[in-house]
């Protein structure tokens, strides 16, 4: 686990964001840095950050899964509730719905 990484990672890392192992006899090893070592198939790694919005370059977010756990209480009671009121009355979610365009447009309008 890497904690507090920032917008930018350390070069050093990009053979365990790659998975560039290296198969030699019958054991596969990985080479970070100047350094090579045994490489085991469960290994997971694992970075976070307390950054907000963080904005990785392209290159880096094609190698990795990003996932954001901010959520809100009122968010998260927002979507169940909508999930909810979609499944028991569906004609509610759909004037909802209208309702919140009619809103976006009216405010462009003024």
């Amino acid at each position: 686990m890497m904690e507090n990484c920032g917008e930018e990672l350390d070069p050093a890392i990009e053979p365990l964001l790659t998975k560039s192992i290296i198969k030699k006899g019958a054991g596969m090893t990985i080479k970070i840095g100047d350094t090579t070592m045994d490489y085991n198939k469960d290994f997971k790694f694992y970075m976070s950050t307390k950054l907000k919005n963080p904005h990785y370059l392209p290159e880096v977010s094609t190698k990795v899964t990003l996932l954001n756990f901010m959520i809100t209480y009122e968010g998260l009671t927002d979507q169940i509730l909508a999930i909810v009121v979609a499944k028991e009355n569906p004609d509610l979610e759909t004037k909802k719905e209208q309702l919140v365009l009619d809103n976006a447009r009216y405010k462009n309008k003024l």
